[in-house]
């Protein structure tokens, strides 16, 4: 028998999540993981699932997975292995299996707050619906990769960059401002760069945004330096803080 032994959220058009987590780096997997296990009807929705929880580096060597995370627990089960690929399967095998967790391969392209929810559009047509929606798009928020001299409208793995929502948030009137990375070259690979935009810090209350009720934003699409540990531990944190059966905190 294979997947868990209880189903996980099967929704029909139109259904209402809990949480909707818009990303599945980092920080939106240990978020949706810990919601799903405390209780919570969760959506993670990504671009690219084959990509689910993906890092920087092509190893978990020297990673520092603060303890009680998923992301510590799937090291501790290939121990002493550190080979980034073969973590990113676990990982992912073990998300799949979490109940409460949809996984949905979309591109969000906007956010409607209502009373009672938000509402999310998508490239491909159909509306999503969660009681509260948590940014986690990493470096993809009109994300920019440049490897030497050229440069692709993509996030750090090629995957399409959010340039819709970008541009519905600051419609929105979210101030959002530049941040820039660098990740040298590792075992045969170029090193490369990212641009990307994040949320000003006074947009910010917390995790929550500002002009928003029901959107809040966590990991590396917020404003600051942002490690493994520092990003898990804030996702931790936002965890904790979401309210139960979605209402407003």
């Amino acid at each position: 028998m294979f997947g868990p032994s209880t189903p996980r959220s099967q929704p029909q058009p139109g259904h209402l999540y809990d949480v909707a987590v818009i990303g599945a780096g980092l920080a939106g997997t240990e978020l949706a993981w810990r919601l799903a296990r405390a209780g919570q009807d969760v959506l993670l929705v990504s671009q690219a699932l084959d990509h689910l929880g993906n890092l920087y580096q092509p190893t978990i060597r020297d990673a520092g997975f603060p303890p009680g995370s998923v992301f510590a627990q799937v090291a501790a089960q290939m121990a002493p292995d550190t080979d980034g690929w073969t973590f990113h399967r676990l990982l992912k095998a073990e998300i799949e299996a979490t109940v409460g967790i949809h996984l949905l391969q979309s591109t969000v392209t906007a956010l409607d707050e209502a009373e009672d929810r938000v509402t999310l559009s998508t490239w491909e047509g159909p509306a999503l619906h969660a009681r509260q929606a948590v940014l986690a798009v990493g470096a993809f928020l009109k994300g920019r990769l440049l490897i030497g001299d050229t440069m692709e409208d993509a996030g750090r793995l090629s995957e399409v960059a959010y340039d819709f929502l970008a541009d519905d948030l600051a419609a929105s009137g979210v101030y959002l401002t530049g941040r820039e990375g660098h990740a040298p070259g590792v075992e045969g690979a170029p090193p490369y760069d990212v641009r990307f935009l994040t949320p000003a810090p006074a947009e910010l209350d917390g995790f929550r945004l500002r002009r928003f009720d029901r959107v809040w934003a966590v990991g590396q699409c917020t404003p600051g330096e942002h490690t493994y540990a520092g990003v898990l531990a804030d996702a931790a944190r936002l965890a904790a803080q979401l309210p139960a059966g979605g209402g407003t905190a």
